[in-house]
């Protein structure tokens, strides 16, 4: 009801303030405001009918005036239509202005219905705006990622694809781009994978190229830190027990620095390994790519290693890529496994490690069937020294490699006994078996100098052959051309010796780490090329019929006799501290002794072949009817046959050995020269027949008292007594035992009855 009442008072207090107006100014300024009130709140009909109650309210005040005041009231009914009038008229014009507000409200309405449409519009398109924006913002990092790729900034793409995921999705989630973009989040981020990948492929590849190369570079830096190590040991004596990679060569060393990986020469740079690692373990995918990571080393080790290759003619570049391409590798293994907390472990490293050395010697073994040069071997030594040096410093075992150097040495060792056992057999079979004539002070002092040969320092002359064998003239001490007791073949022989020494320790350097294996192959080696080539070849020529060969065989043994000695005591102070103690006996020193009795023996042979020769051509007439008066020619050319080869062949012979074959040859003279009378075919000897043969005993004695030794004679002694016995008056003395045991003790008891039976 009061919702009724409102409206209705608040138009008649509008319709009192109208009437109320001052002026028409105010009237209209009153009245208008009503009007639009009115056709806002569609009360249009009942301003109009407040209007039309306060007029008649007003009618009939003015009738009721009128009726006391005529005048005034005609007055007032004048004025009153003439108000009438006007407010028909303004009523008129009311009903316009309120039809004309009427159609401005309504198009005000219509536009502010647009108005307000074209603010949902406008706030739609600012919010479309907007997320097209976000969107756009989001395609573009998408983009930025792809952009960052193909620049190969692979970190920085994969940061930027996780802000995109992480952060820029979050705020577009309502749309679908974000669903499409973050499924693709994956693909993309294998994109980033396979992108790294490639460039550490391509690494991987360089690696592999630049392997050889920087194997190369650490073999040649290895080599000057061992000359600087060796000038070290020659400046600072107490360094010389000290070797390559132990903790003082490397603090003498460490001034000089040097980073294989690092230099002039060669640069590997550790970026790209980085950076896929770095974006794997982001990713999470470190046991894949450590997986894969490790099957690529794998295969490029494969690859690394050739089928076979070649060590003969002295190339060696087959082994030297082969060992430098796998010391590049193993360092940039060794590089990654420090520069990497968990990409290569020890274990992996080490297998690939020992995996490559395997191959390696299977490779070297191969090839060194077709090697037959001590040279080449040497090299090939040398260079697997190096490599192990190189590699030792690098924390790799060598322990494989250095096992194989102890085959290589076995090799060496065959090959080097091979090469001076055909040496040795050519020097002795194209020796001349004379003794050697020097023919300058330079070949003499180099003569002396490399055999075991020590001058008699009592020595006043060297005897010089002349250009006549047989023809010797004396010379002032050094005066040349003169002659050594030894034939060419001892100083030849002993420079062979020295040589195969040495090229045995060639092998044993600060490279090699097995002294006691070289030493016992050393002496095993050369005891028997001494034994089998030297000795033996010299007994072999033993069989010879000319006796100055014999003679300079047994010559030569006694020299190399000396000579093993001396070998002995060098082989004791090369021998190392590690091996057990105590002398050192060569077999060949044996050989070369008991052979000289063979040599000896021999020459007893030949000699007293000689003998038998000349005493065989003896013609004794036992019967002969005159006496004779010269010697007999065969007694005569003994003599000067034993005393020619004491003066020419046998005069190099030591004094004993000279004196025993002496000994031996004159027993041999005296007992072939009494088995004359003793001959069964002599029957009967007569006084002229005693003669000719003590004549002839006297001329032997003669000869052998010459001789000035006083052993000698008592080889006469019972051939001399026996022809005393055959020349004595009566043979009464020798049946009388203290008679016969004095003149005639020496005289065969069988023998004496039988000379003096014939006598008769």
């Amino acid at each position: 009801m009061l919702s009724t009442i409102e409206p209705r008072d608040d138009i008649a207090a509008a319709v009192q303030q109208i009437i109320l107006s001052p002026s028409d100014a105010d009237y209209l300024d009153q009245l208008i405001p009503a009007i639009k009130d009115a056709s806002r709140s569609k009360r249009t009909a009942q301003l109009m009918q407040t209007l039309s109650h306060f007029s008649d309210d007003c009618e009939a005040d003015i009738e009721k005036m009128c009726n006391s005041n005529h005048q005034e009231f005609v007055t007032s009914v004048n004025q009153l239509l003439r108000v009438r009038e006007g407010t028909v008229s303004l009523t008129s014009e009311i009903l316009n202005l309120n039809q004309s507000i009427q159609s401005s409200t309504e198009k005000l309405a219509e536009q502010k219905k647009a108005l307000v449409d074209s603010r949902g519009v406008r706030q739609n398109i600012n919010e479309a705006a907007q997320a097209l924006k976000d969107c756009l913002e989001v395609l573009r990092l998408a983009n930025h990622v792809h952009d960052l790729l193909a620049k190969k900034n692979h970190y920085a793409a994969l940061r930027a694809l996780d802000e995109l995921q992480n952060v820029h999705l979050k705020e577009i989630t309502q749309y679908k781009i974000a669903d499409m973009i973050q499924q693709s989040v994956p693909a993309t981020q294998k994109l980033v994978a396979e992108a790294v990948m490639t460039d550490l492929n391509t690494w991987l590849y360089r690696i592999r190229e630049t392997s050889q190369f920087l194997g190369e570079v650490a073999f040649y830096h290895t080599e000057l830190r061992r000359t600087r190590h060796k000038d070290r040991m020659e400046r600072i004596p107490y360094l010389r027990n000290t070797k390559l990679n132990s903790a003082i060569e490397l603090v003498s060393d460490e001034r000089e620095e040097f980073d294989v990986l690092d230099n002039d020469n060669v640069q590997v740079d550790f970026t790209p390994l980085f950076e896929c690692l770095h974006i794997h373990e982001a990713l999470g995918q470190m046991d894949k790519f450590r997986s894969e990571y490790a099957a690529t080393r794998r295969q490029q080790k494969e690859l690394l290693l050739p089928s076979s290759i070649l060590l003969v003619d002295g190339d060696h570049s087959s082994l030297n890529a082969l060992l430098e391409g796998i010391a590049g590798f193993a360092i940039v293994e060794r590089a990654t496994m420090k520069k990497t907390q968990s990409l290569r472990s020890p274990v992996d490293v080490d297998e690939l490690w020992d995996s490559m050395c395997q191959s390696a010697i299977t490779l070297i073994s191969k090839a060194l069937n077709d090697v037959d040069n001590v040279d080449v071997l040497l090299k090939i030594k040398r260079i697997i020294a190096l490599f192990i040096h190189t590699m030792n410093g690098w924390d790799y075992s060598v322990t494989v490699l250095d096992s194989f150097l102890l085959t290589l040495f076995e090799k060496y060792a065959e090959l080097l006994k091979k090469r001076f056992s055909d040496d040795f057999q050519e020097i002795v079979q194209a020796d001349d078996y004379m003794p050697m004539s020097i023919d300058s002070l330079d070949k003499y002092d180099k003569v002396v100098r490399i055999s075991w040969y020590t001058p008699d320092k009592d020595q006043e002359d060297l005897r010089s052959v002349s250009p006549l064998p047989q023809i010797h003239r004396i010379l002032t001490f050094r005066s040349f051309p003169c002659v050594l007791p030894f034939s060419q073949m001892y100083p030849l022989c002993c420079v062979n010796i020295r040589s195969f020494l040495n090229q045995f320790y060639f092998f044993s350097d600060d490279n090699f780490q097995h002294p006691n294996i070289i030493y016992e192959t050393l002496k095993k080696s050369l005891d028997e090329l001494l034994s089998e080539k030297v000795c033996k070849s010299l007994v072999e020529r033993l069989n010879s019929q000319y006796l100055g060969q014999i003679v300079q065989i047994l010559i030569n043994l006694e020299h190399f006799e000396i000579a093993c000695k001396e070998l002995e005591q060098l082989l004791i102070t090369a021998r190392s501290s590690n091996s057990a103690g105590g002398p050192i006996i060569l077999n060949a020193t044996e050989e070369f002794r008991s052979n000289k009795k063979t040599a000896e023996k021999r020459i007893f042979e030949l000699v007293n072949s000689k003998i038998d020769d000349l005493v065989e051509t003896a013609e004794y007439d036992w019967i002969a009817p005159t006496l004779e008066t010269e010697p007999s020619n065969y007694m005569q050319t003994l003599t000067r046959y034993l005393s020619n080869i004491m003066n020419s062949t046998l005069l190099g012979l030591p004094r004993e050995i000279k004196e025993l074959i002496y000994f031996d040859a004159l027993s041999h003279a005296a007992n072939m020269i009494l088995s004359l009378p003793l001959s069964p075919e002599v029957r009967k000897i007569n006084p002229n027949g005693v003669a000719a043969l003590a004549k002839d005993v006297h001329y032997l004695a003669e000869f052998v008292d010459s001789l000035n030794n006083p052993i000698l004679p008592e080889t006469l002694d019972e051939l001399q007594q026996t022809v005393n016995l055959m020349l004595a008056d009566t043979s009464d003395e020798f049946y009388d035992v203290s008679t016969r045991n004095k003149k005639y003790g020496r005289v065969d008891p069988m023998n004496g009855p039988l000379l003096l039976e014939n006598l008769r």
